[in-house]
């Protein structure tokens, strides 16, 4: 993109959101024979009030028009694409409702359809296909902006509802990306939009992802209190009914706060955490996807050994792996699965055994590509164990190596 003619990459953009030269120009107050000579090359673009309005019109940063975007990468699984980063940047940096406030909105995206491409970007999360969701994520984000800001009355709050769930997911991923400030954006957004829902456990499920963004950032003590308060103001009992969703959203909460305690050393509240956690899973009776949550006996196992690896104890990690029902485990979506599997090879890395600390990376790889190949965890791992490996690493670590860029 960067070596192309500016003219080149305004046709490009165009052409990504689905736009024909002259709704482009009409939308930009020109005529469509002005747009195809810039396009071609024929007329220079050289004023930077028209580059900013052309920009605001394709709904991207300016600098990506100039071809000053970051550098894209190329790795074998097309992970992330800074392109797309800037995109769903942009999308994030929309405030269609505000402008619905002041003006009539344009025609809404039918909730049905919203709700068919929510539930499918769920999914698609859930089996870690990233480099997938973050192509979609843009246009996703753009129409359940647009969707909130357009439906009013009775169905206002399904729409605010659809939205919030598209910031959770968006978060989600960024997070899993590396993109922590970005993840924090998004989740702080949707807890915004989940009170606007009128629905206290889109709310709280919310909130876990704005603690993952915070511990993810380095702000692991803020992120264990604020999930502990919301916690205790979800539990089940008195006006509070121990619904499964309920019960879900609240074990989910616990296990987060267990994470961000872990991650300050404080074994005595991750403890706490966890036997609460498990009385919630406990009454859920097993593993389930309440809120997208697939929260469960298995995934509090999972969270478990997670936090036992963040305490610095491997060896509890892999005991605790070990002793997980196969069957159950083999039950969880694959992002779960492979989670793990990046867990317990860390674990393994801490207590010297490199050999099966490669081998969970390629039995993750095997379940869910992206988690293994696109987050930096899993690339400090893979670095890890190349370090650390006698002579020449086997071959199927030295390819998955290769398909990660990662050397020694």
């Amino acid at each position: 993109m960067d070596e192309l003619p500016i003219g080149r990459r305004v046709a490009y953009w165009r052409g990504r959101r689905k736009m024909s030269q002259q709704v482009f120009a009409d939308r930009l107050g020109k005529s469509k024979s002005w747009v195809d000579k810039v396009e071609r090359g024929v007329r220079r673009l050289d004023k930077f009030s028209v580059l900013y309005e052309i920009a605001d019109i394709l709904q991207l940063d300016v600098q990506l028009l100039l071809g000053k975007d970051p550098e894209r990468r190329t790795d074998a699984f097309n992970c992330i694409d800074q392109v797309e980063v800037e995109e769903i940047r942009a999308a994030l940096e929309r405030y269609d409702s505000m402008s619905a406030y002041f003006d009539a909105a344009p025609y809404p995206p039918p909730l049905d359809d919203m709700r068919k491409a929510v539930n499918h970007a769920w999914l698609t999360y859930q089996y870690g296909r990233y480099g997938m969701l973050t192509r979609a994520l843009p246009k996703l984000l753009r129409d359940a902006q647009a969707a909130d800001a357009g439906h009013g009355g009775d169905r206002a709050p399904q729409a605010a509802h659809l939205l919030g769930q598209v910031y959770q997911i968006a978060s989600s991923v960024l997070r899993k990306l590396g993109e922590c400030e970005l993840a924090w954006l998004a989740a702080d957004r949707s807890m915004a939009v989940a009170q606007r829902a009128d629905d206290p456990l889109l709310a709280g499920i919310a909130t876990t992802r704005v603690c993952n963004a915070l511990v993810a950032m380095g702000r692991a003590r803020p992120a264990l209190e604020l999930n502990v308060n919301i916690a205790n103001r979800l539990a089940p009992g008195g006006d509070n009914e121990a619904t499964p969703g309920r019960l879900s959203v609240y074990g989910m909460l616990l296990l987060q706060g267990a994470m961000a305690a872990a991650r300050i050393g404080d074994s005595a509240t991750v403890d706490d955490l966890l036997a609460g956690a498990q009385e919630a899973a406990t009454l859920v009776g097993g593993d389930h996807n309440h809120y997208w949550t697939s929260f469960g006996p298995t995934n509090l196992e999972l969270h478990r050994a997670a936090a036992a690896v963040e305490l610095g104890d491997g060896g509890r990690a892999v005991e605790i792996h070990q002793a997980i029902c196969e069957t159950a485990f083999n039950g969880l979506l694959p992002e779960r699965r492979a989670h793990h599997l990046l867990d317990i090879a860390r674990g393994y890395a801490q207590i010297g055994d490199i050999a099966n600390a490669g081998e969970m990376l390629l039995r993750g790889d095997r379940l869910a590509p992206s988690e293994i190949r696109c987050r930096p965890i899993a690339h400090e791992v893979m670095s890890d164990v190349l370090r650390r490996t006698r002579g020449t690493p086997p071959a199927p670590i030295a390819e998955l190596a290769e398909h990660m860029g990662v050397g020694v």
